[in-house]
């Protein structure tokens, strides 16, 4: 299991990647990955904010320390 974070940092390289592309199915795929990564990192955030004891080292911490990136 990863951190919220890291799955937002995936989200983000997605959608750079994507950023680079021309408009076609490669980026449409890109831009859908980001989304998922981006619903995982939620999902993560939020059992971590019912669950604080299974947040890895630091986690907790780190999403109240700053809001979601978009």
């Amino acid at each position: 299991m990863k951190k919220a974070s890291e799955y937002r940092h995936h989200a983000r390289e997605c959608r750079e990647l994507a950023a680079k592309m021309e408009l076609g199915e490669q980026r449409d795929q890109l831009l859908n990955m980001a989304r998922h990564w981006e619903n995982l990192a939620k999902d993560r955030t939020a059992l971590i904010g019912l669950h604080p004891e299974l947040a890895l080292d630091g986690e907790h911490a780190e999403e109240h320390a700053s809001p979601p990136q978009p």
